[in-house]
C-alpha cells in the first residue's frame, strides 16, 4: 500500500512539475501578452495521477470559454484537451522521452456529445493508450463532476519534440529529482550489463 501511494504522489509531482514549469515561463512573455492556454494551466486543478499515464483534475467553465449560444465553445474544448491529456504523458517521461511539455500535437478528434454549461464543473480524465520514442496516443474523456453525462470525447496524437533550450533552462526542484532518479537508473542499468 506504501508503495502504490508513493508511486502515485510521484505521478502527481511530475504532472504538478510541468504547471509549475509552464507558470515560470509564462511569467517571462511580455506583461501584456496572453497565451492562448493560459487560462487553462491557471484553473485545471489535479485530483489525480498515476503511473501508468493517467491523470484528472476539474476544471470551472468560465464564462471566457463561452460561444454565443452560452455554452461552452468547441474550440476551447480543444485547448482544454490539449492541456489536459498532455499532461498525462509526464509520469512516463524520463531524459530524452516525453520530457516537459509532451511534444506536438498531431491530431486532436474530439466527439462532441453534450452542451457544457457555463458557470459548471467538469471533471477531466486522461490516459495514456500508447506510447513510444516518437508517437505517443491518449484519451480523454469530460464528464460532469458525478460522470454521469459525458459532454465529449478526445484521442489526441502527440508527436515527441526536444525541449526547447530556452525552456530547459527554467530549473523546478522536479528536475533535480528527475536527474538523480534517472541518473541512478542509468547506473544501475550500466552496472548489469558489466
Amino acid at each position: 500500500m506504501a508503495d502504490v501511494d508513493a508511486a502515485r504522489k510521484k505521478a502527481m509531482a511530475a504532472v504538478q512539475a510541468m504547471f509549475d514549469r509552464y507558470k515560470l515561463l509564462a511569467a517571462k512573455r511580455p506583461r501584456n501578452h496572453i497565451d492562448f492556454d493560459r487560462e487553462v494551466m491557471d484553473n485545471l486543478r489535479m485530483t489525480n495521477a498515476s503511473p501508468d499515464g493517467s491523470v484528472e483534475f476539474e476544471l470551472f467553465i468560465s464564462p471566457s470559454f463561452s460561444n454565443l449560444n452560452n455554452v461552452m465553445h468547441g474550440g476551447a474544448a480543444g485547448v482544454i484537451f490539449d492541456m489536459a491529456t498532455t499532461t498525462a504523458l509526464c509520469p512516463l517521461a524520463r531524459p530524452d522521452f516525453w520530457e516537459f511539455m509532451g511534444g506536438v500535437t498531431r491530431t486532436l478528434n474530439i466527439s462532441y456529445l453534450k452542451a457544457v454549461p457555463i458557470n459548471t464543473k467538469v471533471r477531466l480524465s486522461s490516459k495514456v493508450v500508447s506510447v513510444g520514442k516518437q508517437m505517443a496516443m491518449i484519451r480523454g474523456v469530460m464528464t460532469n463532476m458525478d460522470k454521469t453525462i459525458t459532454y465529449c470525447t478526445v484521442e489526441h496524437h502527440k508527436v515527441n519534440a526536444p525541449v526547447l533550450p530556452h525552456m530547459r533552462k527554467v530549473r523546478l526542484p522536479w528536475d533535480d529529482e528527475f536527474e538523480r532518479e534517472w541518473g541512478l537508473a542509468r547506473e544501475k542499468a550500466r552496472a548489469a550489463k558489466i
